[in-house]
Parts: structure tokens; C-alpha cells; sequence
């Protein structure tokens, strides 16, 4: 049984259910066909600059941890992929390479569905489109932005990422910007703790801008004050792509209770993420040993990460193997716990699921696309229901989804709330 029930409402469950529990074996088969028969969405995955070409093929097992085979082999029906990019000078220069860079990943995600595999994969543009292309037996292919950078101050380039598939837009990285602070300041841009004192003068403009187009406002990355800021500013439901619970593991990622409990009262969803840094703190001895670990490969930033090579990778693995031995990874039953104290705070239609998959993303159990149905196993263990687990793996994003498309046709129709 599960979500907090007091032993005097549990107790008459528990007799009722003695001789009926499910063995694994009937789990497992209980997950599988509710696996198979619900729309699974993945908020988050990052693609490096080069995807969709020979050199990361998505139509290729590979490397990465999502990849078209895997999502056949874990039954994982659509992810958003990612259009990121890093903070940088907020110069005109800086906003340029950063359009560049943008623009880069959104042609790579065109590549791969109507170059390369649109047979096996198609864009959404539309909460039915999704619903459309998993009938139509296509995995499905939603794009999201990370980090409001690129924009720099031109509110056109909003419409300009709407036209080309974007459908929600982080407000920030790591790093202060234009729009608002970020949870994680970056020294290296001279941020202070606080810049804007939340989200800006400008911020409130883009996300007017959001609203109007249609795009889901994502505050994952930025700051407590960015946050709620958000959440009161926004005519739409808001989302965070990939931010699980703070009361679990205590890292400025992750959203505390009031963050949860404001998302909550403005409508939105929080696709708890599947991090393993942002699921369960690590002890400081293990901590210190896998920053060690980076500054020996020369992993000192996101950049060189990404341009890391596939035995590289694997070395990675193998060595942070070796710390787990010693202190524990998170694992997929330690992620379902964020998703557990999230249910129970503000209801399981304000709650959902995501990796961030080939940024970091990954707990044992759910290391890539192909082991999706492992997260389905544990939601049935603990007692989900099938409609239950349907909102989780992707019906609560289009609830969201469909609610800023209506926002934004009433803005448009020139309606008012």
C-alpha cells in the first residue's frame, strides 16, 4: 500500500488484501500491460551539437541513453528533446553564437524526423498530435528549450522557436540571465547570489510572450524567487521539465514544498527527474571522490563532457561502478519515493516523469530509454493505479499542454481570464 495512509485506514486494506498481494511475477505482467497500452512522455532529453548525424545516429544503438531502438526496447512512447545551450556573455556577440548553437539543435531534431527516420518518428506541434502520432504506431518527437539565453532580448525569437516546435522554454540555466535568476549562480559570469530579485522586468514580458504563442513556461534551473515568481506571473499552467523534490534530497535544483505547493495552486506539473545527484545525496567522501574523478578527465564543465569519447564515457562508468560498490547509487525505487512525497503534497495530477537523459540523467534501474518499464514495475509495486500511472508517464503534460494551447487561443481570440 502506499502514500501516507494512517494505520486505522490501512489496517482494514491490509486484511482485506491478505491472500490477494501480487507476487513480482504478477507485477511485472501488470506493469507490462499498462506499459504498453498508455502514452509514456520523458520531458527531458539533451542532444549534443552534432545529433542526427553519422556521428550520433538516434536510428543506431549506441552510446547515448536515448536513442530510437531504446525507446522500442523500454516502451517509451515520445521524449522532449532538448534545444540547450550554456550561459554565456550576455553580449551581442554571446547572443549570437548562442542563436547559433539553438538553431543547430532544432534543425537536428527536423533532421532525424523528416530526414532520416520519418517513418519511425514525428514532430509534435499540438498535446493531439501526440495522442495522433502514438496511434499512428511513430514514436513521438517534442522539443523543448533550456535556458532563455538565445533569446537575449528580442521577445520575436519566441515566436520565431514556437514556429520551429517548441513547446515549453526553461527561463534559465546555471547562470544568471536577461529573464531571471538562476538557482545555481555562475561566478564565472560574475553573477551575485541575486541579480533581478526573481524574474525580471524583462522576464515578465517573456513570459506574457509564452502565454500568447502557446509555449509552457518551464522553471526548472532557476531560482526560488524566479520560481514563484513564475507561477504568479503566468496566465497558463507552468511546468518544471526536470526537478524532483528538495524535502528528499536537499540541492537548489529541486523544488522545496511551497515551490510544489505554488505549482500546485497555479495549475502545472512537476516532472520529477531521475538524476541520481538530485534523487539522493551523496555522502562528501564519495562527493569529493567523483569531482576528483571529473578533474582527472578533464570533466570540468558541460562543454567537455559532451565532446567526451565513447571510451572515455565508458571509463567514467566503470570507475563511478566502483564508488557505488562503496556508497550506494540512487536507484529507481529511491526516484518513485520523490514521486510518492510529491503525490502526497499536492495530488497526483500536478506530478510527472523525466531523466534528463544524456545530461547527467540516469538511477539504477532506469539508466537508459530501454529500461523504462522498470519505472512502471515499482509505480505498480507500490499500489499506482493504471489511470494513475497513465497521468505520471505523460497524461498530467498534456492537461498542462492543452491548457496553454487554450491560453493562448483566448489571448489571440483577445479574451481575458
Amino acid at each position: 500500500m502506499k502514500r501516507g495512509l494512517s494505520l486505522l485506514v490501512l489496517l482494514p486494506l491490509l486484511l482485506a488484501a491478505c491472500g490477494n498481494e501480487l507476487n513480482e511475477e504478477e507485477i511485472v505482467a501488470r506493469a507490462t500491460e499498462i506499459h504498453s497500452r498508455i502514452i509514456t512522455i520523458d520531458t527531458h532529453d539533451d542532444i549534443p551539437g552534432n545529433f542526427a548525424t553519422a556521428d550520433v545516429d538516434p536510428g543506431v544503438r549506441g552510446d547515448r541513453r536515448v536513442d530510437l531502438p531504446k525507446m522500442r526496447a523500454g516502451g517509451l512512447d515520445a521524449a522532449f528533446f532538448v534545444v540547450y545551450v550554456g550561459q554565456g556573455e550576455r553580449t551581442p556577440e554571446g547572443y549570437e553564437r548562442a542563436r547559433q548553437v539553438a538553431q543547430g539543435k532544432f534543425d537536428a531534431i527536423h533532421r532525424m524526423a523528416e530526414e532520416m527516420y520519418p517513418d519511425e518518428i514525428e514532430i509534435a506541434y499540438s498535446a493531439d498530435d501526440v495522442v495522433r502520432i502514438h496511434e499512428a504506431g511513430k514514436r513521438i518527437a517534442c522539443i523543448g528549450v533550456e535556458n532563455g539565453y538565445p533569446i537575449g532580448r528580442d521577445l520575436s525569437m519566441i515566436a520565431r522557436y514556437h514556429a520551429l516546435g517548441a513547446r515549453y522554454f526553461g527561463l534559465s540555466h546555471n547562470g544568471h540571465n536577461d529573464i531571471c535568476d538562476s538557482a545555481n549562480p555562475n561566478p564565472r559570469l560574475g553573477d551575485e547570489e541575486a541579480e533581478h530579485g526573481g524574474v525580471s522586468q524583462f522576464g515578465e514580458q517573456v513570459i506574457a510572450e509564452l502565454n500568447r504563442v502557446g509555449i509552457m513556461v518551464d522553471v526548472s534551473h532557476t531560482s526560488k524567487a524566479s520560481m514563484l515568481d513564475a507561477a504568479r506571473l503566468s496566465r497558463a499552467p507552468i511546468m518544471a521539465s526536470h526537478s524532483s523534490a528538495r524535502a528528499l534530497a536537499d540541492v537548489s535544483r529541486n523544488l522545496d514544498d511551497e515551490q510544489l505547493l505554488a505549482l500546485k495552486a497555479n495549475g502545472g506539473v512537476a516532472q520529477m527527474v531521475a538524476l541520481g545527484e538530485f534523487v539522493k545525496v551523496d555522502p562528501p567522501e564519495k562527493q569529493a571522490a567523483i569531482q576528483t574523478l571529473r578533474e582527472e578527465m578533464g570533466w570540468t564543465d558541460y562543454a567537455a563532457v559532451r565532446a567526451a569519447t565513447p571510451e572515455q564515457r565508458e571509463e567514467y562508468r566503470r570507475r563511478v561502478a566502483e564508488l557505488d560498490e562503496r556508497w550506494p547509487a540512487a536507484t529507481v525505487q529511491d526516484f518513485v519515493d520523490h514521486i510518492d512525497h510529491t503525490v502526497e503534497l499536492i495530488g497526483i495530477d500536478h506530478v510527472g516523469i523525466s531523466s534528463d537523459f544524456d545530461g547527467g540523467g540516469g538511477v539504477v534501474g532506469w539508466m537508459d530509454a530501454s529500461e523504462s518499464l522498470n519505472v512502471t514495475v515499482e509505480l505498480v509495486r507500490r499500489g499506482y493505479s493504471e489511470e494513475e500511472i497513465r497521468k505520471l508517464w505523460g497524461g498530467n503534460v498534456l492537461r498542462v499542454w492543452r491548457e496553454v494551447e487554450r491560453v493562448a487561443a483566448e489571448l489571440e481570440m483577445g479574451g481575458d481570464e
